[in-house]
């Protein structure tokens, strides 16, 4: 989730249903706190998309922001700390189970098989109970991980409308969180 729907949370969104296809059932989707609904996803995010292995980046329709979206996720990605916090004031019982992204990657990378014992005695064959259960061990971590050096660390950088330098750091700001979400959920499926 960012704010327009139309550069950061449909690259990440795209990135994160190529990379979690294999697994059924996980659904991905974003919006925008203020989206600019209706608007296909912008040219230049595409195309980072595009060259990062996204395969449809011309069926993205930018939507915004409600409760019911929040309320139907088990796990929200804000792209930046100011999302975070429109989607707890939207839905305050999301907080939990709402990151940056690149806070969320910065706590998994921490997260050990013993911190995951109680996922791994759920069945396999539940993938949803799986990761909610995995989502509230990362929510348990938060504030005992180290924090980054500077708190902008965990938001990844808006380049609407900026140069294609700013796109490219946005991109790369996004891919590795992006990697450790998908290595984390497969790693959770797979126990």
């Amino acid at each position: 989730m960012c704010s327009g729907n139309i550069c950061r949370s449909p690259m990440a969104e795209q990135l994160l249903r190529t990379g979690l296809a294999q697994h059924e059932g996980i659904r991905v989707s974003s919006a925008g706190t203020v989206g600019l609904i209706g608007h296909p996803m912008d040219a230049q995010a595409a195309a980072l998309a595009a060259q990062l292995g996204v395969t449809d980046t011309g069926s993205h329709i930018a939507r915004e922001l409600d409760a019911p979206i929040v309320g139907d996720a088990q796990l929200v990605f804000a792209m930046a700390r100011e999302h975070r916090r429109a989607v707890v004031e939207l839905e305050p019982r999301a907080a939990r189970r709402t990151f940056t992204i690149r806070e969320f990657a910065r706590i998994v990378t921490e997260i050990t098989d013993d911190d995951l014992a109680e996922v791994a005695a759920l069945p396999a064959t539940d993938a949803p109970a799986r990761l909610s259960a995995a989502v509230a061990v990362v929510a348990s971590m938060r504030g005992m991980v180290d924090r980054p050096a500077s708190p902008e660390d965990d938001d990844v950088i808006d380049p609407y409308r900026r140069t294609a330098d700013v796109y490219e750091r946005s991109a790369s700001e996004l891919r590795p969180a992006v990697n450790a979400v998908v290595a984390f959920t497969h790693r959770v499926l797979s126990l």
